[in-house]
């Protein structure tokens, strides 16, 4: 059954049918191979999606558009180019800046690619950076949307796998500000060696005046993180606390938002949140059923007789995901697989907080890899340019997240320093 069910997977993938679709499709054909009452199909769908920690994600959604609408993100991006905007490739540099502050609040990358980068990529084009290089920055950079918590792909890694969330965001810091400050380097590297920037400083706000404009937005993040980590809410609650919040600073602070323009707003999260919860829900059915057929154990025992140790273990698994995050979406991957990989990892002795964060990281390169990365095509419509284009610009940038990886993945302590001082 459970080989009948991923061949007919691949099979819909090669025609191209929606990911979601082609889990559900896959799903049906298990459930009539293995002669199960169809009564099944709803209760696990239901079941799937009645979990608590998933209300946080239509919230999340909806306050990185909130932010976006508001122009919450100009404020940010303001405040980054004040502080490195003085320097050789400071443009370059505070979009990665920004797009670290902005994760910090909308859990999206494509959400953080489309508020960031409708300013900045312009901005970089003007000052003479070449267009795919500014598009191909602004697309790795919202990788930290996925990254440094509040992280979507967190929330679905935690309700898949019984993981503590808040343990999870925590964990997430310390890895994203280490690929922030690589990407930092590279560009500004990037832009000494080829005489880019050197009037990015023209137009810049001074830091106390750009402070001024933007505090309400910065401490957004603050107040979020501040209060998981304080006890006084949980991640779910903090993710309505953050909607309440854009709401109140864009309506009746920054008045940039008026209420007539907020169905817009609400009619972009309830599609970006009814793709989600759609994979969720099939791919919830899905996991039953192999769980059902017993391939977890199967997969286990398999990997235990390929690999000898943990080094070798977690190799592998990175290369295999990093293939896997070429062709599936980011949420699916993590809804399937999670429940898959994480016993066999524990057995190797992978910490399951720091074995949640290697997923993540590397599926979040998914998006920004062909054929199907998500933020490349969000940063090709911004800069109107055909995806052809931001392949050569980016395979530096794939290189540079690459080695952020690994280093996360041979040194836990990165991933699991800030959890132990919190949580143990």
């Amino acid at each position: 059954m459970s080989q009948l069910m991923i061949l007919s997977m691949l099979l819909f993938f090669v025609l191209t049918v929606p990911v979601a679709i082609s889990i559900g499709l896959a799903s049906i054909v298990g459930v009539q191979v293995a002669g199960i009452n169809w009564l099944v199909i709803a209760q696990k769908i239901y079941a799937s999606l009645d979990s608590y920690p998933l209300v946080a994600i239509p919230f999340f959604i909806l306050a990185g558009n909130l932010m976006e609408a508001g122009g919450i993100s100009t404020r940010m991006v303001n405040f980054a180019k004040s502080l490195v905007g003085n320097m050789q490739g400071g443009l370059a540099c505070s979009c990665v800046i920004t797009c670290m502050i902005f994760a910090a609040v909308a859990g999206s990358s494509v959400a953080t690619t489309f508020a960031v980068g409708a300013i900045l990529i312009p901005a970089m084009v003007k000052h003479g950076y070449p267009k795919p290089f500014a598009a191909s920055l602004q697309a790795t950079a919202a990788e930290l949307g996925v990254i440094i918590p509040p992280s979507v792909p967190m929330i679905l890694f935690a309700v898949s796998t019984e993981t503590d969330v808040g343990e999870l965001f925590i964990a997430g810091i310390l890895p994203g500000m280490l690929i922030a400050f690589a990407l930092v380097i590279y560009v500004w590297l990037y832009a000494k060696r080829n005489g880019y920037g050197k009037n990015d400083g023209e137009g810049r706000l001074g830091i106390w005046e750009s402070f001024r404009q933007a505090w309400l937005a910065l401490l957004m993040p603050v107040i979020i993180l501040g209060g998981i980590y304080g006890g006084i809410f949980t991640p779910t609650e903090a993710s309505v606390v953050a909607v309440v919040y854009a709401l109140i600073v864009s309506i009746f602070i920054y008045r940039t938002i008026g209420f007539g323009q907020l169905s817009e707003t609400f009619r972009k999260t309830v599609i970006a949140t009814a793709v989600i919860m759609f994979v969720i829900a099939n791919a919830g059915l899905f996991g039953f059923l192999l769980n059902r057929a017993g391939v977890p154990n199967a997969l286990g025992e398999w990997l235990s007789m390929l690999f000898s140790d943990k080094v070798s273990f977690l190799l592998g698994v990175n290369i295999a995901l990093f293939f896997i995050g070429m062709f599936i979406e980011t949420s699916a991957s993590i809804v399937v697989l999670a429940p898959l990989l994480l016993p066999v990892a524990i057995k190797f002795g992978v910490d399951p907080t720091h074995f949640g964060i290697i997923m993540v990281v590397n599926l979040a390169l998914g998006m920004i890899t062909p054929p199907f990365g998500v933020n490349l095509f969000a940063a090709c419509t911004v800069a109107k340019l055909p995806i052809e284009k931001l392949i050569k610009p980016l395979l530096p940038f794939v290189g540079v997240t690459v080695l952020c990886l690994m280093i996360i993945t041979y040194v836990p302590e990165i991933a699991l320093v800030l959890r132990d001082l919190a949580y143990r």
